[in-house]
């Protein structure tokens, strides 16, 4: 007979510190076995072959298999759909409980379900915990039990449970002798069917000097402001106990980032329709034009508006783009070019390195005006002011446009005063003014 283990199931948790769920695991009777699979279903859907956050993803359990090196250990990694994966698991091992840390997006729920319906009829446990936030959906609701459905007085309550009720930190990275004893191979990005991407995440950059600045900062994309925190929360490469803690004490600005972060987690649990639909059903009488040639010129940076172009170039070369950029960019997406949300998003999701289903969708119904706390449809960003106002010396467009200057560079795609009030028209006619 084999001896009882317990299993860690990393996914959007790739640390050893303050990781919730870990910590239980190793907290409970038995070794651990820790194991992440690569899920064939989510790696089918990947159009590039060379995807710059798995690579991140395999960079990061190489890093904690380092980690857990000297203690004899490391990650068992599976390629295979994850119900196969659980099964097989189940059927190689003594496995008596299974451990992970929630998730909130449709797929990963539905997976979970799966996997803990397989569980139960195998006899095994299965046991999640939050990690990924602060507070889940149901954790802040308005006095009457009901959602809320607008930023700021949801913010002002999370913060005010913040301070009653400050989660405690989990030394989980001091208790890696209690996983199993483990050696088995990483697979290489080749062996998974993928190749290397040139595109690197970069490194957190959270320092003292930068988040007191971030209010100051932020709306300039040539200045260096930006925390790239984005990423590391959507693998869970940082704690967003400790992140939210380090904010807290430095930056209200930026700690209002992390709080929009879940304002839209709990949006997309409480309003699963917006996935797929307007959150505001009144406009979806909306007539979008929907012009494919001028999408792709909005794809590929060349709308002939610089700071258009030059964020959108951005994304393509780095898998990054300045936050100020991306609102301007959805905005002349849905309100010059009249083109639907949902294939920006689409366009972001399968670029963005900090690619989270609810941040994306909400800021993207925010820019249509479509969104449950969402800019009034009859404000639209004029894209040659915000460059003067945010790119004033034109840093940031020439890095990113080398031709800005010559001839090649193309002539607006559209006249931003006709653009504008075209917009209105079409947000007026479905609204029915």
């Amino acid at each position: 007979m084999k001896d009882p283990i317990n299993i860690f199931w990393f996914r959007r948790d790739l640390r050893l510190d303050d990781n919730q769920g870990l910590f239980e695991a190793l907290n409970s009777s038995l070794p651990v076995l820790g194991i992440f699979i690569f899920d064939t279903e989510i790696l089918n859907a990947l159009e590039s072959k060379s995807d710059a956050r798995l690579q991140f993803i395999h960079s990061r359990i190489q890093i904690i298999n380092k980690l857990l090196e000297p203690h004899g250990s490391n990650i068992l990694v599976i390629h295979n759909n994850v119900e196969e994966a659980f099964a097989q698991i189940i059927s190689d091992y003594n496995v008596r409980k299974v451990f992970c840390n929630r998730d909130y997006e449709p797929y990963a729920k539905e997976r979970d379900q799966k996997v803990k319906q397989l569980c139960k009829t195998n006899g095994v446990g299965f046991v999640d915990f939050k990690d990924q936030v602060i507070f889940e959906s149901n954790e802040v609701l308005k006095d009457d039990g009901l959602p809320y459905t607008v930023f700021t007085p949801y913010s002002r309550k999370w913060k005010a449970r913040y301070i009653q009720n400050r989660p405690t930190i989990k030394p989980s990275e001091k208790m890696l002798n209690r996983f199993v004893k483990n050696a088995s191979e990483l697979p290489t990005l080749e062996m998974l069917g993928f190749a290397p991407s040139p595109i690197i995440v970069p490194e957190i950059r959270i320092e003292n000097e930068r988040l007191q600045a971030y209010e100051a900062s932020r709306n300039f994309p040539a200045q260096d402001g930006t925390t790239f925190t984005g990423t590391h929360l959507r693998f869970g490469t940082i704690s967003v106990r400790k992140l939210v803690s380090h904010a807290s004490q430095l930056s209200e600005t930026y700690l209002n980032e992390l709080i929009w972060r879940e304002f839209f987690m709990q949006i997309l649990d409480h309003f699963p329709h917006v996935v797929k639909e307007n959150y505001q059903p009144k406009y979806n009488r909306l007539v979008w034009r929907n012009n494919e040639e001028e999408f792709k010129r909005w794809c590929e940076g060349q709308t002939g508006y610089p700071i258009v172009d030059a964020g959108m170039r951005e994304l393509l070369q780095t898998g990054i783009m300045h936050n100020r950029v991306r609102m301007v960019t959805a905005s002349f997406l849905t309100k010059h070019l009249l083109i639907d949300w949902r294939w920006g998003e689409a366009w972001f999701a399968k670029h963005l390195l900090d690619y989270e289903l609810a941040s994306n969708n909400g800021n993207w119904q925010w820019a249509a005006g479509t969104g449950c706390d969402a800019a009034p449809y009859f404000r639209v960003f004029n894209p040659t002011e915000q460059q003067k106002k945010f790119d004033s010396k034109g840093i940031y467009t020439r890095k990113w446009l080398p031709e800005l200057e010559s001839l090649a560079y193309p002539k607006p795609i559209v006249e931003h005063k006709f653009a504008r009030e075209r917009a209105l028209s079409a947000y007026k006619t479905a609204l029915g003014n």
